[in-house]
Formats: C-alpha cells, sequence, structure tokens
C-alpha cells in the first residue's frame, strides 16, 4: 500500500501530514496549490489536501484521516461503538465551530476578491470562535491528556491544527485547557517531522 500526499504544508493538507507521521506510515509528498495542475489532474475541484491511495485520489482532509484512522486502526475508536459516536461528534464539531470559521476569516481577508470581501464579519467571526471555545471544553474529558481522556484520536489533531491557524489569524484562543491542549499537541514529535517535510 503506498500514499502520495498533495497539497502544500501550509494547508489543511498538514493535518494528514501530521497523522502520517503519528501513524510511521511511508508516503510521498507533493508540495502543489489549490487549483494547480497537479491537483486537477487528479481532483477535478482543485481543493486540497488530496490522498492517493493504491491509485485512488481521496479528498477532504477530515475523510481522509478518518479513512488513514480506520484502515491502521489507530487514532480512533471502533466503528459502531459510542466511544466512536463521541470521536466523531467532536470531530465534526470542531469542523463546524473551528475551521469553518477560521475558514470564513480567511475568505474575507484574501481568498475571496476584494469586492466580495466583509471585513466587519471578522468581529462577529472571533465572537463565535470564543463562543465555539467555551462549548468544547465543557465536552472534553476530565481525565487524561486528550479530548477524550487518555486516547488521542484525529479530533485532537484536527484541533491542534484548527489552534495553529487560529494564533496565525490573530483569533485568541481564550480557554486555558485548550491553549494546553494545543502547545501539547504541538510539541509531539510527528508534529514536528509534519513541519520540517
Amino acid at each position: 500500500m503506498g500514499y502520495t500526499l498533495i497539497g502544500a504544508v501550509r494547508s489543511r493538507a498538514f493535518r494528514v501530514m501530521w497523522m502520517l507521521e503519528e501513524l510511521g506510515l511511508e508516503y510521498e509528498h507533493v508540495d502543489a496549490a489549490p487549483r494547480s495542475e497537479e491537483v486537477t489532474r487528479i481532483s477535478p475541484a482543485g481543493k486540497v489536501p488530496v490522498l492517493v491511495a493504491d491509485g485512488v485520489p481521496i479528498t477532504d482532509s477530515v475523510a481522509i484521516m478518518t479513512y488513514l484512522a480506520d484502515r491502521h486502526a489507530a487514532l480512533t475508536f471502533a466503528p459502531g461503538t459510542l466511544d466512536r459516536a463521541r470521536q466523531d461528534s467532536l470531530t465534526h464539531m470542531i469542523l463546524d465551530e473551528f475551521d469553518a470559521t477560521l475558514w470564513t476569516a480567511a475568505k474575507h481577508s484574501f481568498v475571496l476578491p476584494e469586492e466580495h470581501r466583509v471585513p466587519a464579519i471578522k468581529d462577529s467571526l472571533q465572537w463565535e470562535f470564543a463562543r465555539a471555545q467555551r462549548s468544547l471544553v465543557a465536552r472534553m474529558a476530565e481525565d487524561g491528556p486528550f479530548l477524550m481522556g487518555d486516547t488521542m484520536t484525529i479530533a485532537d489533531i484536527l484541533l491542534a491544527h484548527c489552534g495553529g491557524w487560529a494564533i496565525n489569524a490573530k483569533f485568541p484562543i481564550t480557554e486555558p485547557r485548550l491553549r494546553d491542549h494545543i502547545a501539547m499537541m504541538r510539541d509531539r514529535p510527528a508534529f514536528h517531522r509534519a513541519m520540517g517535510a
């Protein structure tokens, strides 16, 4: 089984790269920008990341992470269990409340054509981001270093990636437990290996 990951390190491809490093898997990395020829040749939508697994392209970072976790039975709870349902709930909450908020801010900062940007939306997004942090902290396990206690899952990688994105985008991490979690995750050897890729 061979993996090729397509996408820039400073994109959602990093989440997948970090996960591949956590799993200790070999992969080829193609540093490519969205909508570039390297990407559209494999994925007509032009979005990154794309993981090519055994010749088949898989798109969307969380779908890729879920596939890898299930395929390698790591960084996840078993499908069909209540723990997996809780893990998926946290993963989707982070995707909906953290990632989507940060992506909307990015679109209105530099992605959209200038005439379609609404810079004033950022104040509302920062308020929403702070509210989402409080909500997530209320759902975190009380025991163990990870979101679900002693077991690290893809939700932990997703949150830490969004946390770094937030810091770069000047969205404050207002909850101390989240700051501690993000710092702990970003101190992992696999994170540093992925950053060096």
